[in-house]
């Protein structure tokens, strides 16, 4: 994400795809209408507060990366390593006659 547009897009998002309405994820957030509006529509340059506050209502996280780390983020692969250690390779080669 490089926008407060990329940013809104996102939260819009993971509103639309809870069972929140808008209105109690203002109140649970402890944010005003006028800035939930002015966050969601990505027009406002809010608080880092205000985000931590909406994305942990709506189960999400803030992560910082590094700009190389951010494709692999993107693309899903937050759980498989994309270089095998040693141990990784080490056990698959140690598994691989077992399963033949």
């Amino acid at each position: 994400m490089t926008s407060l547009d990329d940013v809104a897009a996102v939260l819009r998002q993971a509103l639309a795809a809870s069972p929140r309405t808008q209105a109690a994820l203002r109140t649970q957030a402890g944010v005003s209408q006028r800035t939930l509006t002015n966050v969601l529509s990505g027009r406002q340059d809010f608080k880092l507060s205000t985000l931590l506050a909406l994305a942990d209502r709506l189960g999400l996280e803030l992560l910082l990366v590094p700009k190389g780390a951010a494709g692999a983020v993107d693309a899903g692969q937050t759980d498989a390593p994309q270089v095998k250690s040693r141990v990784a390779a080490a056990l698959e080669a140690v598994q691989a006659p077992a399963r033949e």
